[in-house]
């Protein structure tokens, strides 16, 4: 019973984390499960927490969120889970952090670069990217995320709308999981522990992050975004 208890605790932090910056939540909560779980279970029992954190984090911002960007992102989740979850077993993971990390420190800092990619970037593709790699791979959250922030004004509507996407994006794996045969009932104490500490943080996050200042938070958003960026690249030259 521990454990349900450690990780309902954990899932409580990281989701404080993500309800005020907007990301990095699940990135801390996916390198802590293997310590605790089998690791045919940390991927489906993640993207459910996710799920709850992120849908949580969304419903307690409604106000902020920029529906009208919803379509686009979802034609392009529906497409990009498909082609991916099709080819699950044959893609190489082995650049695709490399390419996210690069493109996330261009594309805030560099105004050449963003300039140049305004031309081909849209919701489609930033769905069809996102949801896809996030069959496999686990930090594609901030590739809406950097699109918003460059777009956006306030630190609410990048966040909310940011969690809209990310819902979108967790809630596209669930089928997928049926379809290959997880199955989670037997784990059904741990999920409720780690759903309800979910929900609290993206309450206490939301809250905190709602009393900070607008332009001080987008400006810290912007640095780990690209501190996490320069993390995939240096790991992927170590590999």
């Amino acid at each position: 019973m521990y454990i349900e208890y450690i990780l309902g605790l954990i899932s409580f932090f990281t989701s404080v984390i993500a309800g005020v910056v907007g990301f990095g939540g699940g990135m801390l909560l996916i390198a802590v499960l293997p310590l605790f779980l089998n690791p045919s279970l940390i991927i489906p029992i993640h993207g459910i927490t996710q799920l709850a954190s992120n849908s949580s984090r969304m419903i307690f911002s409604l106000k902020d969120v920029q529906w009208s960007l919803l379509p686009k992102f979802l034609v392009g989740s529906i497409i990009g889970v498909s082609l991916f979850g099709f080819f699950l077993s044959n893609i190489s993971t082995e650049y695709i952090p490399t390419c996210i990390g690069g493109y996330i420190i261009l594309n805030l800092w560099s105004a050449r670069f963003s300039k140049f990619i305004k031309k081909y970037e849209n919701y489609y593709f930033i769905g069809f990217l996102q949801t896809g790699l996030g069959l496999i791979v686990g930090a594609t959250g901030p590739l809406s995320l950097t699109v918003l922030t460059k777009e956006l004004s306030s630190k609410d509507e990048i966040i909310a709308t940011s969690s809209m996407f990310m819902t979108i994006s967790h809630l596209a794996k669930i089928p997928v999981f049926m379809a290959i045969g997880v199955s989670l009932f037997g784990h059904f104490n741990l999920l409720m522990f780690m759903i309800f500490g979910s929900v609290l943080g993206s309450f206490v996050g939301t809250k905190l992050r709602l009393a900070s200042n607008n332009d001080k938070l987008i400006l810290v958003i912007k640095v780990l975004l690209s501190l996490m960026a320069v993390r995939m690249l240096a790991s992927s030259i170590t590999l």
